[in-house]
């Protein structure tokens, strides 16, 4: 395993396992529907709000913006899912990342890792 990016662990300190999909518009969302199950969301807006219908079958959140007191990481913890706000990732081209699998982990001290599950 390989740590892809970092960011404030804003929620649950499971550790868990998912695919990544990156939700830019409310018709990535509605093509979630029937699929949300076992993914990770990737968004950039911190006070997103088009997740709600799928969040209670994500298995986790990662957002490159905001902080604790961001609308996602709030309803993140409602629905007891890992969440990291203001996440760094650390590679340059983020498309290679979009349909992988990927670990979120707390790391003490509010630190939640990202890393990337080798094929």
């Amino acid at each position: 395993m390989k740590v892809i990016g970092e960011g404030l662990s804003c929620s649950s300190k499971k550790e868990i396992l998912g695919e990544l999909v990156y939700v830019k518009t409310v018709e990535d969302v509605i093509e979630l529907f029937d699929c949300a199950h076992g993914k990770i969301c990737l968004v950039d807006d911190a006070g997103i709000t088009t997740l709600g219908p799928i969040l209670s079958e994500l298995t986790g959140t990662i957002c490159t913006t905001g902080g604790a007191g961001s609308h996602l990481a709030i309803i993140s913890r409602e629905f007891g899912l890992p969440c990291i706000m203001g996440t760094k990732f650390h590679v340059e081209d983020m498309s290679i990342l979009i349909g992988k699998q990927v670990q979120i982990k707390y790391d003490g001290d509010n630190n939640g890792l990202i890393y990337l599950i080798e094929d």
